[in-house]
């Protein structure tokens, strides 16, 4: 399965983890969702200089 793909995790059920488990998940959940911010905002970058350079068709 591809690594990239969140449903390819297998997770154990939120009532199962502990609140040291809980709290490491969320912080990886903020650093990820920080890293997708990054990501939106270097595609944004990219589209806006291709509008820039070829129009802005759509």
């Amino acid at each position: 399965m591809d690594e990239t793909d969140p449903s390819s995790k297998s997770e154990p059920p939120l009532e199962r983890l502990s609140v040291d488990e809980l709290e490491a998940r969320i912080a990886d959940l903020h650093k990820e969702i920080e890293e997708c911010r990054a990501q939106l905002q270097r595609k944004r970058a990219q589209k806006s200089a291709a509008d820039a350079l070829f129009g802005n068709e759509g």
